[in-house]
């Protein structure tokens, strides 16, 4: 048995405490350990850490994958001096904590081609770099899904993966005629997010006075 990997005891603890990093990294840290003359104290800092790092990582992955956003886009990525009319400065607290625990939401207004996307697809993926949930549909979409449930008496239903994300980006609002009933559907999605004090990123191509 290799000295520097953990005894059976030990992996079965690990596994059942599931540290996968931990128990991956224990060997290859414990022989550095010994070569550097390590401390117990660093040693378990080092593991402990991968460990922390690895869960972050994790949950931002599987976080942008429930977002289902159609690309993923950074703040550091937009180009700036293509759209003049937005400053990084501009953006403040969206970018941090403050649009969720402020319920700060936004609506980004322009003609077709200027990043619109991009930048909300940006802003909450920072949400989800700062620790919460993100979700992005498209204003077709969600009026589609939520008048079909609502014919069907089930709307209160399809309401919830909306309302649940603590971001929500609706795109493209305004591009298409809608039916009869999208301004009551829409007006419930808007409406309870309010109440829960949960923000949505919205986009559209329209002036802010006919959105």
């Amino acid at each position: 048995m290799n000295p520097h990997e953990p005894t059976a005891d030990l992996d079965a603890m690990l596994q059942r405490l599931h540290l996968p990093t931990i128990r991956r990294l224990y060997g290859e840290l414990a022989l550095r350990a010994e070569e550097e003359g390590m401390s117990y104290r660093t040693f378990l800092e080092i593991l402990f850490a991968e460990e922390i790092a690895h869960r972050a990582e994790t949950r931002i992955l599987r976080s942008v994958h429930k977002a289902k956003f159609p690309f993923l886009r950074t703040v550091e990525e937009f180009d700036f001096t293509f759209q003049t009319s937005v400053r990084l400065k501009m953006l403040g607290s969206l970018l941090g904590p403050q649009l969720v625990s402020d319920a700060r939401s936004a609506i980004l207004s322009g003609p077709p081609g200027r990043g619109k996307t991009h930048l909300a697809v940006a802003i909450a993926y920072r949400a989800i770099q700062n620790g919460f949930e993100a979700r992005f549909t498209t204003a077709d979409e969600l009026i589609a899904e939520l008048s079909h449930a609502a014919a069907r008496g089930r709307l209160d239903e399809a309401l919830e993966p909306y309302l649940h994300p603590h971001v929500l980006i609706i795109d493209e609002l305004g591009y298409q005629s809608y039916a009869p009933d999208a301004a009551n559907v829409l007006y419930r999605v808007v409406n309870d997010r309010y109440l829960k004090g949960r923000p949505m990123i919205v986009t559209t191509n329209k002036p802010l006075a006919r959105v």
